[in-house]
């Protein structure tokens, strides 16, 4: 009965060399690959400074009116537009402009990978069960794991930089695109798909022509669980170089600023809160016209 006394020293050796082989392999992994992997990120780089600069440089004024002009056209609603207005003015008006525009430039960029990768995915597992089996377990593990985790493997790999920092907020923002994509095609009425067959309509047909425009409410939810998701990354990235508002949080943190962690803390909050409410607006918008058709 030693072995029973000695099985956990034992088991725990054992997974202690296992993983320093996995480590190893990893690493030489890292070395072999990991140029030919960021020169593959490379164009998303160039996009995104692209896009940070244009936010940037253009007269805040200009920002201003178009972010408030995307709210307006998004929700239609007084309350919503006026404070964006002055959640942006106030932004300004604390110097925080600059690292809000980084912030929005990367929140935008992750939201579209997110859902340019997320929503094919979300409609594959929508048409079998067998692939929603498999994938489901993934997305559960994805929203489950600590954020600091994703940082490990991406930086082993690619460094410190803007892409790591992109490609850990995609990694656990993407869920929510994929899990509501995915629900809101499967909840599509099945009369209608009914009704599409009997007219002849080919797989790509209903697809663009029935069930995502149906399902459109959903999907929009999940762009909202995504682009708050991503939002919740941004203190996180700013540890591997991501600039913007969580770079001073997390300075406020190491040297005990307490005014500036508070102020960019609630400029995150003030972008959340829009995003939140507009895309929610918008959502239910989208909801009324289908009820309206449907009536």
């Amino acid at each position: 009965m030693d072995w029973l006394a000695e099985f956990p020293q034992l088991a725990g050796r054992d997974l202690r060399l296992m993983s320093r082989t996995i480590d190893q392999y990893y690493r030489s992994f890292s070395r072999a690959y990991g140029d030919t992997i960021e020169a593959i990120f490379r164009p998303l780089l160039e996009f995104l400074l692209w896009f940070e600069r244009l936010l940037i440089q253009t007269p805040w004024w200009i920002i201003l009116l178009v972010i408030v002009g995307i709210v307006w056209l998004a929700s239609r609603s007084k309350a919503i537009t006026v404070g964006t207005f002055v959640a942006l003015i106030l932004i300004g008006v604390f110097g925080m402009w600059e690292d809000t525009m980084r912030t929005l430039s990367i929140i935008v960029v992750c939201t579209l990978m997110s859902i340019i990768i997320g929503m094919p995915i979300g409609i594959i597992m929508s048409r079998s069960n067998k692939v929603q089996a498999v994938i489901n377990p993934i997305l559960d593990v994805m929203q489950t794991m600590p954020s600091f985790v994703y940082l490990i493997p991406i930086v082993m790999l690619l460094g410190i930089g803007l892409i790591p920092g992109l490609l850990v907020v995609v990694i656990y923002a993407m869920p929510p695109i994929i899990r509501l994509t995915n629900l809101g095609i499967r909840l599509v009425d099945k009369e209608v798909l009914e009704a599409a067959n009997a007219f002849g309509s080919s797989g790509w047909q209903k697809l663009t022509q029935v069930q995502l425009p149906l399902a459109l409410p959903t999907i929009m939810a999940g762009i909202n669980q995504t682009i708050m998701m991503a939002l919740a990354m941004v203190v996180v990235a700013s540890l591997i170089g991501v600039r913007g508002l969580g770079q001073p949080v997390l300075q406020a943190i190491t040297n005990q600023y307490f005014t500036q962690g508070v102020l960019n803390g609630l400029a995150i909050v003030a972008i959340a809160i829009i995003f939140d409410r507009s895309s929610q607006a918008y959502g239910k918008r989208l909801q009324r016209h289908r009820e309206a058709a449907h009536g």
